[in-house]
């Protein structure tokens, strides 16, 4: 081991052991495992339904539950609900409840919790999910395990959102009549989950304990999780090397650290339990003013990218070369779009056509460490192998925000959630009703196409799968022909574990909710 390697992880262990984190390594013999999983950032609260940030719902998302799960090709599955039935014309959706479920309190848990979580509590605090409950007339409970949703009108990604993190369920005897945000069991989340909250050591680790009263027989199928806060990446690496994690959440490392960890003996990595999200990276475009008004202009970005090669350097190979606006893993993805292959004499052609005269266009990356930063400086390098002029403009992450908050960019590194359903994750990108200025994750680069949002409507709206592929597909043509953002890569975050675990990711959430299934076999 080289000697900058050994005081990498000796001051990464000696750090975490005086931070009164407890290592509970499975050589101490505890019975089915307790796993310590790396975690970054600490997240501000594990209130899943108020706070939606991604360490919130890793931990929390084995605390709380939803109705539904998913598998990965996004079909549901059982979760509090038992069984699901639609009417046929689309409006009326019926949920039998599990009988005999608790709360982690003791306190029976009914479709009361149910209709109060959904109708009163999210409506209120859950921003993403508040847009879609705009279709929702009603919520009631004929009995205690009986929900029904009535819409006011067919919304095609409906079934889409019951996952924990989009619709978590929540304890009305506790909520009921209190200020949400404010409640003191935020610091003491009380679910229906496989794991209940212990303690949290700020700046330290989150315990959480097996639930011995959980309703799935058998499960969880581990004794505890310990969610161990380390800043730093580098650190984190090294605890994982020297066996002090056993679960590093994909994201946990830089990617030029996994090759060497996946080497280590007995070490697995997947890239599985993200096809719900669809992490989907491009670069926004200011469409409003300047060269980049110019639809040639941008198609010759297309074609000076090289995103092969980016995927391959940047990303050490992991992820796909988008085909657009997409992800292959969101619902109704077409390949039938126009290809974009690295093609410089093709993008210097558009480029002398759009009378481009090299003004220089100002470059945001994505302030989220060393591999964007690389990305970013590939893609600077494509452009002026071309003739475009690029200036990089780093800023940290507020920065970043700020800028695009406000429009003040031209070109700017991003990567968005697509939650499985074009009407969820897709539509607010490209339609005109979600130009507004003061958010990074809407339509940001001002495109407006009456056309597409006339389809982005009609396929929410389409409760026919056969027709809502249709009418996506002509979407998804458009927007590749128009290109308003340059589409790079569908991401993969590999989560790197210890081969004793089994079974740690099986849903299309991953260790959201993934952690009861998990077993610990003998190393």
């Amino acid at each position: 081991m080289l000697r900058r390697d050994f005081i990498k992880i000796a001051s990464a262990t000696t750090g975490l052991i005086a931070a009164g984190q407890p290592w509970t390594a499975f050589a101490q013999g505890v019975t089915n495992g307790v796993l310590n999983v790396a975690l970054n950032p600490e997240p501000p609260g594990l209130m899943i339904a108020i706070i939606q940030n991604g360490p919130t719902q890793l931990v929390a998302g084995n605390i709380y539950e939803g109705l539904l799960r998913y598998d990965a090709e996004l079909n549901p599955m059982p979760g509090l609900a038992t069984s699901w039935q639609v009417s046929e014309d689309a409006l009326t959706y019926t949920f039998a409840l599990k009988s005999g479920v608790t709360w982690h309190d003791g306190k029976p848990f009914s479709a009361d919790d149910v209709v109060f979580s959904v109708d009163k509590m999210l409506r209120e605090v859950h921003a993403r999910l508040r847009s879609s409950l705009v279709a929702v007339d009603s919520i009631t409970a004929p009995d205690a395990n009986t929900v029904v949703f009535k819409l006011k009108y067919p919304f095609g990604p409906f079934l889409g959102l019951f996952e924990v993190g989009t619709m978590p369920i929540v304890p009305k005897h506790i909520y009921d009549g209190t200020d949400y945000r404010t409640n003191p069991a935020n610091n003491t989340p009380i679910g229906t989950g496989p794991f209940k909250f212990k303690e949290w050591v700020k700046g330290s680790y989150i315990r959480l304990d097996k639930n011995e009263a959980y309703h799935e027989a058998g499960l969880p199928g581990i004794d505890g999780i310990y969610f161990h806060v380390i800043p730093d990446a580098a650190s984190r690496a090294a605890a994982f090397e020297s066996g002090k994690m056993d679960v590093m959440p994909g994201g946990s490392v830089e990617y030029f650290d996994i090759s060497r960890l996946k080497a280590l003996p007995k070490t697995d990595v997947t890239t599985k339990g993200w096809e719900f999200f669809g992490p989907h990276c491009w670069m926004w475009i200011n469409n409003r003013t300047g060269p980049l008004a110019d639809v040639r202009v941008r198609k010759a970005i297309m074609y000076a990218l090289d995103r092969e090669a980016m995927k391959n350097v940047a990303w050490y190979g992991f992820g796909k070369v988008a085909t657009g606006p997409f992800s292959t893993t969101t619902k109704f993805h077409s390949d039938d779009v126009t290809p974009y292959p690295h093609d410089k004499a093709k993008a210097k052609a558009l480029l002398a056509e759009a009378g481009y005269k090299g003004e220089t266009l100002r470059l945001l990356p994505l302030p989220y460490g060393e591999t964007w930063q690389r990305f970013a400086e590939m893609a600077r390098q494509n452009l002026g192998d071309v003739g475009i002029k690029v200036e990089l403009q780093s800023t940290d992450v507020a920065g970043w925000n700020e800028k695009l908050n406000a429009w003040d960019y031209d070109l700017a590194f991003t990567y968005l959630y697509q939650y499985g359903d074009p009407a969820l994750g897709v539509q607010r990108n490209y339609t005109t009703a979600n130009i507004q200025k003061g958010s990074p994750w809407n339509n940001v680069s001002g495109y407006s196409n009456p056309k597409v949002d006339e389809l982005f409507e009609r396929g929410a709206k389409e409760p026919n799968l056969t027709r809502r592929r249709a009418i996506y597909a002509e979407a998804q043509k458009i927007l590749v022909d128009e290109v308003p953002v340059a589409w790079l890569i569908e991401l993969e975050f590999p989560t790197i574990y210890r081969s004793n675990i089994t079974n740690l990711v099986n849903s299309a959430i991953g260790l959201n909710d993934g952690f009861a299934r998990a077993k610990v076999t003998k190393a």
